[in-house]
């Protein structure tokens, strides 16, 4: 079987455990929207983005540490000195986040109780990371989806429980009224991800007693210095990706925020599509890259994959603008939802461009040059603030998804000319470019002129078109890759 084949299996494999929870969030974005007010969902966005920024921190780049030294190191001492390192930052975490969460929690503008919750989750999530991450270097993928796709049923189902079923249950009277409380939809949101995490913690706890407790300190030092850059970058990730709800809290009149904010962060759910696929692909190729970067061909490899993602995502960007309308009545139940919908297709972009970048960034990751990889994200932070801090005060979250896409695109067009600097790979630049450009422009004629947007005509055209010269133009490359034993 090619190398490709099995790249295919991997992602398809990850992919299912990326899709399926996303298909959840089917259930939950119209659950949540026709639940919540826009501004209880606002609150609940921006408890999410600092889940997302805190998410990073624990992590601190240990899992990519763990990935690049698994490979060059004793694998057990890589193993138990990464796992050691996560468990007593995490422990160190908890103490003093749960002795300064009032703070937290003022600083926010967020009830105490929830701080706690998200607390607690945090520390679990990131109790897990290396047991994760050693499911997908041993090369298990069915059970690290069958682990995802638990945690993500667990908490579907628990805010089904809360936010519909226990209201019924409780005139009933006995413990179901015991445990009701009123008007706590958020709250048994982030109870329900508290539940979650603990039961995907509670499934991967073997690990921790099957680990042999030795801490190797020079391979943590090595290990460390490889994960600050990444650290760093995945904070200028994070500022790129969520920080915008908090530029929108305090640009914005205090009478507004919070609305505008569930309404941003309800259509940005769109690009739902977007992100999975790009996730599932990081997951399958970040192993990948490492495993074979010693491969004389390795660079045609990456060239080749970088090229396909490219088509997939070409594929994904335009044929979800051009069914935006019908995905919003599936997913944004409330039409106060829908004024935002504008920002859908620059947010999809920005999504895809992120996943462009992430491909185009293993140059950085297999030559040992993370600094440099942390000084594009930064680029990419310092243009997503700037950017919002001109335009919100104009023109609200049309304003942050401007800067989203601006930032992404910066990344990938720097990370492209560096790479070819340090790790020259030979990109197919002619058909990418001619891929991304037509998946663009045919996206944008379809939504924002408004006469081909209301027929679907044009788009649906002009999504059959553009899949008829990808097949025209790869036909031969494709039926070789699969002829491949």
């Amino acid at each position: 079987m090619s190398v490709y084949k099995n790249l295919f299996k991997q992602t398809a494999v990850y992919g299912i455990a990326t899709v399926v929870p996303r298909i959840f969030s089917f259930v939950l974005t119209p659950l949540y929207t026709a639940v919540l007010a826009e501004n209880a969902y606002g609150t609940t966005s921006l408890v999410f983005a600092g889940l997302a920024f805190f998410n990073v921190i624990l992590a601190y780049g240990m899992e990519t540490a763990f990935f690049r030294f698994y490979n060059s190191e004793d694998k057990k001492s890589v193993l138990s000195t990464s796992t050691i390192s996560l468990f007593w930052s995490s422990i160190a975490f908890l103490v003093v986040a749960l002795l300064g969460r009032r703070f937290l929690a003022d600083a926010g503008g967020i009830d105490a109780e929830y701080v706690t919750y998200t607390i607690w989750t945090l520390v679990l999530d990131a109790l897990v990371i290396i047991p994760f991450s050693k499911l997908r270097v041993q090369g298990r993928p069915m059970m690290y989806a069958a682990l995802k796709i638990g945690n993500v049923g667990v908490y579907l189902f628990l805010n089904l429980f809360f936010l519909l079923w226990l209201k019924d249950l409780a005139k009933s009277g006995g413990f179901w009224e015991a445990i009701y409380i009123h008007d706590f939809q958020v709250g048994y949101i982030f109870i329900s991800g508290l539940i979650a995490s603990l039961s995907t913690f509670i499934a991967l706890l073997p690990h921790y007693f099957k680990t042999d407790w030795h801490f190797d300190k020079e391979l943590w030092k090595r290990m460390m210095k490889y994960s600050m850059p990444v650290l760093v970058a995945g904070i200028a990730f994070i500022i790129n990706e969520t920080f915008d709800r908090f530029f929108l809290e305090h640009l914005l009149p205090e009478s507004i925020a919070k609305s505008e904010i569930g309404i941003y962060s309800a259509c940005y759910k769109l690009a739902v599509f977007m992100t999975l696929f790009a996730t599932a692909f990081r997951l399958g190729i970040e192993p990948f890259f490492f495993s074979h970067a010693k491969n004389d061909n390795a660079p045609q490899t990456y060239a080749t994959i970088t090229k396909y993602f490219v088509i997939f995502g070409s594929v994904i960007l335009l044929g979800v603008v051009v069914f935006a309308d019908v995905l919003k009545l599936l997913m944004l139940r409330n039409e106060v939802y829908w004024q935002g919908m504008k920002v859908v297709p620059l947010i999809i972009l920005a999504n895809f461009f992120l996943g462009i970048y992430s491909n185009l960034s293993v140059w950085y990751k297999l030559s040992d040059k993370t600094k440099i990889g942390a000084n594009i994200s930064i680029v990419g932070a310092v243009i997503t603030i700037a950017l919002n801090f001109i335009l919100i005060p104009y023109i609200s979250y049309m304003g942050s998804a401007i800067a989203t896409i601006a930032a992404y695109g910066t990344m990938m067009v720097i990370s492209y000319y560096l790479g070819n600097k340090y790790y020259p790979i030979p990109y197919d630049m002619k058909k990418i470019c001619l891929y991304l450009g037509l998946s663009i422009g045919l996206s944008c004629l379809s939504f924002y002129v408004d006469i081909l947007r209301e027929t679907y005509i044009f788009g649906i055209v002009s999504l059959i078109v553009f899949m008829a010269i990808v097949y025209r133009a790869e036909k031969e490359t494709l039926q070789r890759i699969l002829r491949r034993k």
